[in-house]
């Protein structure tokens, strides 16, 4: 979900080649919510091993890191701590809506309505804990870093951005420039079409990246206003203001200066508000994290993902020798070697 500030970020069209000798810090939970959703059987299930284990965030984590590493972009994987109790209405709130999806896939399974059960399948996804335990030992054995954050992984990963340990944040959340992510790539290794989930049209896919500072600058604005047009907009954290989006909360802020000030002139009022704001500038996060590339576990590797989880040797045996070719390519395994 997020914040959609959508509208007064600077944007610029961008590709994976542009950005070879990178590292990027990736919103893990962010990125295997997009493989649940997306890499699905015809009928609308995930994919799945032998055993009936769920793999299509293995299948997705594995090809997109191989992606990466062939245009030289060193990912490093964030994953998310415990949540902020700032998002339990959020959370509460998402519940209830899986629990209606789930209730509307049983009757449209009852009714025959094929297209409406691929589409509903695809929204109902869950995030657990053997689904987080799979992802983190295929990275290690592929030799790619993991963080584990204390709290919210995008504000994990972007602080490692703001500190400038990393290039970049590849996820498709604004929140990520209001934990101070400078650059944040989205659709990054997306091109052409894409179909709305649960709407009969497509849009246009480009991947793009998003400037911080150009956002401030064009926009006149400084970091913690934009943070406050975030929460008047709203945010995992709280409810926005009533009819109010980006381009009218940032006239706001322009006219008012802080927040509270504009909140005064609309009679409205923000529960917590100290505490969000707060939370965005000085998000839990780790600093100076352990990061090491290594090589990958070739052997390892083709039993967890061959013998455990049942995908094709012939497929995957290609992409695991263009892994070690990447890796015999370069000799740094600190972070901190490459600035």
């Amino acid at each position: 979900m997020g914040v959609d500030i959508s509208d007064i970020v600077a944007r610029h069209q961008t590709s994976l080649k542009d950005h070879k000798g990178s590292i990027v810090a990736i919103d893990s939970y962010n990125t295997i919510y997009q493989f649940l959703s997306n890499i699905r059987q015809p009928d609308g299930t995930p994919l799945k091993d032998s055993q009936g284990r769920i793999t299509s965030h293995i299948s997705g984590l594995f090809f997109r890191s191989v992606t990466f590493m062939e245009n030289g972009i060193k990912p490093v994987y964030v994953f998310d701590g415990k949540p902020s109790e700032l998002k339990d209405q959020t959370i509460a709130e998402r519940k209830l809506l899986k629990e209606k999806n789930i209730a509307e896939l049983e009757e449209a399974k009852r009714m025959g309505e094929e297209e409406r059960v691929r589409s509903l399948s695809s929204r109902i996804n869950y995030i657990t804990k053997e689904i987080i335990d799979d992802s983190v030992q295929l990275l290690k054995l592929m030799g790619i870093p993991v963080v584990m954050a204390p709290s919210e992984g995008e504000a994990q990963a972007s602080v490692l951005n703001r500190l400038g340990l990393v290039h970049g944040v590849v996820s498709q959340d604004y929140d990520c420039l209001l934990f101070g992510a400078k650059i944040v790539f989205r659709n990054f290794v997306s091109n052409g079409r894409r179909k709305i989930p649960g709407k009969n049209f497509y849009v246009n896919i480009m991947p793009e990246y998003l400037d911080l500072d150009e956002t401030l600058r064009l926009n006149n604005i400084t970091q913690e206003q934009l943070i406050s047009i975030g929460i008047m907009v709203g945010t995992d954290f709280n409810r926005g203001l009533d009819r109010v989006g980006a381009k009218t909360a940032l006239n706001l802020i322009r006219k008012y200066g802080t927040i509270k000030e504009a909140l005064k002139f609309k009679g409205a009022e923000i529960e917590r508000l100290d505490e969000i704001m707060d939370f965005f500038l000085h998000p839990p996060s780790i600093d100076r994290p352990e990061i090491h590339f290594d090589k990958p576990d070739q052997s390892s590797l083709i039993h967890y993902l061959c013998e455990q989880h049942s995908f094709s040797k012939e497929r995957v045996l290609p992409y695991i020798e263009k892994m070690r070719d990447f890796a015999g390519s370069t000799s740094q395994s600190r972070l901190e070697s490459f600035f």
